[in-house]
């Protein structure tokens, strides 16, 4: 099975050599598949997406790349000076952007250690960085290292699939009343607040997300079944920092990060899973059939979205998605092309799915590339093959 990159200007979706699917947009996705449920379910987006049209504001929006933009990066002034307070701040997302910044900035970082990347990095060491281990949960601690904060990152949540599902209250209370307290720190600091980023989920966008962008409406699962108590409590989370916005002047800008992966990752997920078992020479478990399509994000790519975000004056009020259309696959080819990538001897085994899954999740990242000048850079064989090296050089150090 196949999935290849978007391509630029093409009016066609290839799916498998017999079928030619008209698209809406300029942009489209070349599919090869060889398996029934795999068509349907690609037949079954696009179908989705020709009955929604285009906002007003996104007609002139293409996929292509290359493009000048007067609101990209021509405008763009790198922080330099701020007092950045990220929660969350040693976990993967949180110590990438935190690396980004720390040579010219003030970083205080906040984190309870549940999942630990900090540990993995240098960052203690630096004289600009401090951490606080300290939980979101704790508005008195929250309150105290935002003071003075010129910027905000609320990263801090509950998120992986098996961890959601063992605690929902734990992943509603974390991710809603954290991100309020969040929130609230940010209005006591307001004098010195030149913006707040909330990251949010592409999984507001629920089950069958393709081509998806912001203005879309949000859809959720079944109330009863776990995992989307997580989608639920960041749609929330999204909801209270645009009316934080809106009501009281709080400069909130929220992110979608769409599968993010790369060097530092300690989360769960399907590429963590699939190199640590290759680097083992174990066979590589795939959970369903495999027919799963999602679009990847290398994370120094969701890095330079957030850093747009914090920089451009255009993006406050504003969400945005942070992703990499052109690096969708399937589950299936992603672990063939990780076996591939690891010379791994292992076979591929599938496993009954036994929870709620996303079949099909690809974002339009249109807004971000017309507003804030965003383009991911990494392809997916390039990223994969630096987060190999990275999970390569772990597994020599911890023998």
């Amino acid at each position: 099975m196949l999935a290849t990159d978007v391509f630029d200007r093409r009016d066609v979706c290839e799916i498998d050599h017999l079928t030619l699917v008209r698209c809406r947009e300029a942009g489209s996705v070349r599919v090869a598949v060889d398996g029934d449920d795999v068509k349907s379910k690609l037949a079954r987006a696009l179908d989705r997406t020709a009955l929604v049209p285009p906002r007003a504001d996104e007609k002139d929006l293409s996929l292509h790349r290359g493009r000048s933009y007067s609101g990209g990066r021509l405008g763009r002034v790198p922080l330099q000076g701020k007092r950045i307070f990220v929660t969350g701040g040693a976990g993967f997302i949180g110590t990438t952007l935190a690396r980004r910044l720390v040579d010219e900035n003030e970083i205080v970082a906040l984190d309870n250690l549940h999942r630990d990347a900090l540990s993995g990095t240098t960052l203690a060491e630096h004289p600009n960085f401090s951490f606080h281990q300290a939980d979101v949960l704790d508005i008195e601690a929250v309150t105290d290292l935002a003071r003075g904060a010129t910027h905000i990152v609320h990263c801090a949540a509950i998120a992986g699939v098996d961890t959601v599902r063992e605690s929902p209250v734990r992943t509603m209370r974390v991710n809603m009343i954290g991100t309020y307290h969040a929130l609230e720190a940010a209005v006591a600091t307001l004098p010195t607040l030149e913006r707040f980023v909330d990251f949010s989920t592409s999984e507001v966008f629920g089950t069958h997300a393709f081509n998806v962008s912001e203005g879309q409406v949000s859809t959720i699962g079944s109330v009863g079944e776990a995992r989307w108590t997580y989608a639920v409590s960041k749609l929330a989370g999204e909801h209270m920092a645009h009316a934080y916005h809106e009501e009281l002047g709080v400069p909130a800008v929220t992110v979608h990060p769409f599968n993010v992966y790369g060097p530092g990752q300690i989360g769960g997920g399907a590429i963590r899973a699939f190199i640590e078992a290759a680097l083992a020479g174990r066979d590589l478990v795939i959970h369903g059939d495999g027919s799963q399509i999602r679009a990847w994000c290398y994370v120094d790519d969701m890095v330079e979205g957030t850093l747009l975000c914090l920089e451009r004056p255009e993006a406050v009020g504003q969400a945005f998605n942070i992703g990499n259309a052109r690096s969708t696959v399937t589950i299936n080819e992603l672990a063939q092309r990780i076996k591939r990538l690891t010379g791994c001897p292992g076979e591929l085994v599938f496993q009954p799915l036994h929870y709620a899954d996303v079949e099909l999740r690809i974002p339009n990242v249109g807004k971000a590339r017309e507003l804030l000048g965003f383009d991911a850079r990494v392809e997916l064989d390039e990223g994969l093959a630096k987060t190999i090296a990275w999970y390569r050089e772990r597994t020599l150090e911890s023998v």
